[in-house]
């Protein structure tokens, strides 16, 4: 992921307003160069004996607000395959519980139940 440059548009680039000399300039920041949240957890799923990396887009969709109704898990930012970061407040053991049992309901073990291990990446 190329992150160099101002108006570099990544996949979890956000816009930032600026004014400059009286016009409104929209720049680019990405997410995954600096680092947003205090934590870097390594997610693992586990789905018949079979160790992988999370999906990215489990992640994505897991925390994302409106599929999980829970606010405990706002401060959740997946950077990518099996890796999120996530802010002091986020327990990482409720979050390996809440994603877990999230994948099972919706099927994503193919019908076997999908167990979610977090630990620290750094």
């Amino acid at each position: 992921m190329d992150c160099a440059g101002a108006f570099t548009f990544c996949r979890a680039a956000t816009l930032f307003r600026s004014v400059r000399r009286g016009r409104l300039v929209y720049l680019a920041r990405c997410y995954t160069c600096g680092g947003m949240f205090a934590r870097k957890l390594r997610v693992d799923v586990l789905v018949d004996g079979e160790r992988k990396a999370a999906p990215l887009e489990w992640l994505d969709s897991f925390c994302m607000r409106n599929f999980t109704g829970s606010a405990e898990f706002d401060d959740t930012l997946p950077t990518g395959e099996g890796t999120l970061e996530a802010g002091l407040n986020v327990d990482p053991a409720r979050l390996a519980a809440a994603i877990g049992e999230w994948a099972t309901k919706r099927g994503k073990g193919n019908g076997k139940p999908v167990t979610v291990e977090i630990r620290s990446a750094g």
